[in-house]
């Protein structure tokens, strides 16, 4: 290899009508350890993709009465959008419908054909349209379903073309024997070795009961098994066939990084094709663990979806994407929250990063107008700060190339901590009022500055914005895209005498309630809106759609104020026999024993949500004029709780 080059992918997706926070979970990954191995100097090649063809897409286009690659089309520039929304730098986007890596499959299928290493044969077994997979009946799960997704699966019997996979079984257990680290983390290697060495079996590559894939190049009448079609990307994406040197150059891949739900794919099937192909295996397949939602893991089925346009609109690609890395250790399950989303903004990136960069700014502003001084006096705390930097720059690069984002990003912290700490320490505010300590409060401002430096050009893998404003507060004039890792490490990379540009904060905190109470408005507005819309189009609305709205009368047992919240209550009523929880957010318009004992009228049939950390089951209806003022809807005789309003 002429050059030091690093190669990563993610799976190539399926085009899904709904994006979710998960979709970028992966691909910030990716493109967090790309950019690391650009400031380490790597000439690298990031593939993404979209995997287009299957049954389940060419059923899914006909239900849209649309053509399948009509119907792709819209859902790919989707995809694009979200990855430069999210400032995915990848560099190539590989589609599964375009001729060149129709190519490339039908050289590879037709290679293994001419070997001996693809047949044909009758299959028969049980095949699940929503994963692309075969299942034989002992790998089902209880419920006699995939046991990916728990989904109906289909017996199927058809003429078909097969890999001779099982031939590759005893060499792909020497291959993972020899290779300790080719499947990470390490708990994902024993699983795949166990699943190997209950037997594999031949892997059925074509099918001909829909023709929407890349035909077999030996019979029109099959297309080619999806999984077989999507693997071979990632050789599309650097050229195979097309551009030789490229592809020596990058292949083979350095890190494969999938979910883990697809890693047998990854670590079973794909290294036997290429084994078949006389093709190096990939250095790394890395399989992540999920991100969870309340109801498990997020699916569009289930409706659990978080929408991560929406995340990033209302909070910033920087902050979607520190939590994403620092929330959940990679490589394992990780929860998402709101709350936990908002706590880590204002913990990290508003007090510990913004307050940091804040504070040093306006001190010498104020101290040096504007100006990064020199300083040529220590101070007893200096040894002790560039040896906590040293160390941290140290374990972030170890963990970043074992993919450890969390941990990266924690001693990252562990340093911007100890910067704070620093300045509590040295108290430039007292050297300030010591015209003698000028110079020793000039040193403490610098180490300051420098520090700021550094952590902006750690932060580029993690954060795409923040750094360059943190750059331009700083009034450095290099462009930050020439910085390396190089001049991370370097103490003293900071010139004197530069003109500061102080700014705005660069994390302003963010009011969980307000949050909460603005998201309230918007679904309130969102509701009217459609209500406006149906109401100019027919003017009235029917009865049947008024009686979808259970509403009902209520009788409120006990209220109490939310911990932490100025602006909610926690309602419990009772409903006829039964009893429920509200959380309405009315703290400022009413006393909690100005509710008790009264009968209020409710929306029943809310979808529960979960507000603040508290469940609540339903809505107070309440009404509100332009002033902001605010009554809740009450029945002016007695009534029986539970009582239908109609």
């Amino acid at each position: 290899m002429s050059k030091d080059t690093f190669y990563v992918t993610t799976p190539i997706y399926y085009p899904n009508d709904k994006l979710h926070i998960g979709h970028t979970y992966t691909t910030t990954a990716a493109d967090t350890i790309i950019k690391f191995k650009e400031l380490q100097g790597y000439e690298t090649e990031f593939i993404t993709g979209s995997d287009e063809h299957g049954q389940k897409l060419q059923q899914a286009a006909q239900e849209h009465g649309m053509e399948p690659l009509e119907y792709i089309d819209g859902i790919v520039t989707s995809f694009k959008d979200l990855w430069a929304k999210l400032k995915v730098d990848y560099t190539e986007f590989v589609r599964t419908t375009t001729p060149e890596h129709k190519e490339d499959v039908q050289y590879i299928f037709k290679k293994l054909y001419d070997k001996g290493d693809i047949y044909k044969d009758k299959y028969e077994g049980y095949y699940c349209t929503p994963c692309e997979t075969f299942w034989k009946e002992r790998e089902l799960n209880e419920n006699d379903n995939c046991p990916d997704c728990d989904r109906d699966v289909e017996w199927m019997e058809e003429e078909s073309y097969f890999f001779k996979m099982s031939k590759y079984e005893d060499q792909l257990l020497d291959f993972l024997d020899s290779n300790p680290d080719f499947i990470q983390p390490s708990k994902r290697r024993s699983e795949m070795i166990n699943f190997i060495k209950d037997g594999l079996e031949d892997l059925c590559v074509s099918r001909a009961s829909f023709d929407w894939g890349v035909p077999v190049p030996v019979d029109d009448e099959h297309v080619i098994y999806v999984w077989f079609d999507a693997l071979i990307s990632y050789l599309t994406g650097i050229d195979f066939q097309r551009n030789q040197d490229k592809f020596n150059d990058y292949w083979p891949a350095d890190i494969h990084i999938v979910g883990k739900d697809i890693l047998r794919f990854h670590t079973i099937i794909w290294p036997s094709i290429l084994m078949a192909a006389d093709m190096p295996l990939p250095k790394q397949v890395f399989g992540h663990g999920f991100l969870l939602v309340e109801g498990g893991k997020m699916s569009k089925s289930k409706g659990n979806v978080i929408d991560p346009v929406k995340l990033i609109d209302d909070f910033g690609v920087d902050a979607v994407r520190y939590y994403l890395l620092r929330e959940i250790a990679f490589g394992t399950d990780g929860s998402y929250s709101t709350e936990s989303f908002i706590q880590r903004i204002n913990s990290d990136l508003a007090n510990d990063l913004g307050n940091l960069l804040n504070r040093t700014v306006a001190m010498v502003e104020k101290y040096f107008d504007g100006q990064i001084p020199v300083g040529k006096v220590e101070t007893d705390y200096d040894a002790d700060l560039e040896s906590v930097a040293q160390d941290a720059f140290a374990r972030i690069e170890e963990n970043l190339e074992q993919l450890q984002f969390s941990t990266a990003l924690e001693e990252l912290w562990r340093l911007i901590r100890r910067t704070n700490k620093y300045i509590d320490q040295t108290k430039p505010w007292v050297l300030a009022k010591d015209d003698s300590k000028r110079d020793k409060l000039g040193r403490v401002l610098y180490n300051l500055m420098d520090n700021l430096r550094r952590i902006a050009i750690s932060l580029v893998p993690f954060l795409p914005e923040a750094p360059a404003k943190m750059w331009k507060q700083i009034g450095i004039k290099e462009d930050l895209a020439d910085q390396t890792w190089e001049d991370v490490k370097t103490k003293g990379g900071l010139e004197a005498g530069l003109e500061i540009n102080k700014g705005a904060p660069i994390f302003p905190r963010i009011d969980i309630e307000e949050y909460y109470a603005n998201l309230e408005a918007e679904d309130t507005k969102a509701v009217a809106d459609k209500e406006e819309e149906e109401m100019t189009e027919q003017d009235y609305i029917s009865f049947d759609e008024f009686g979808q709205l259970d509403l009902r009368v209520a009788e409120v047992l006990e209220v109490e104020k939310i911990e932490g919240s100025d602006k909610l209550l926690k309602v419990q009523v009772e409903l006829g026999a039964e009893k429920r929880q509200l959380v309405a957010g009315i703290s400022k318009h009413y006393q909690p024993d100005e509710l008790t004992g009264k009968k209020i009228v409710m929306i029943a049939n809310m979808e529960p949500a979960t507000i603040f950390g508290v469940e609540s089951n339903g809505m107070i209806l309440a009404a509100s004029n332009d002033e902001g003022d605010l009554t809740v809807t009450t029945v002016d005789r007695d009534i029986a709780s539970g009582a239908k309003v109609k």
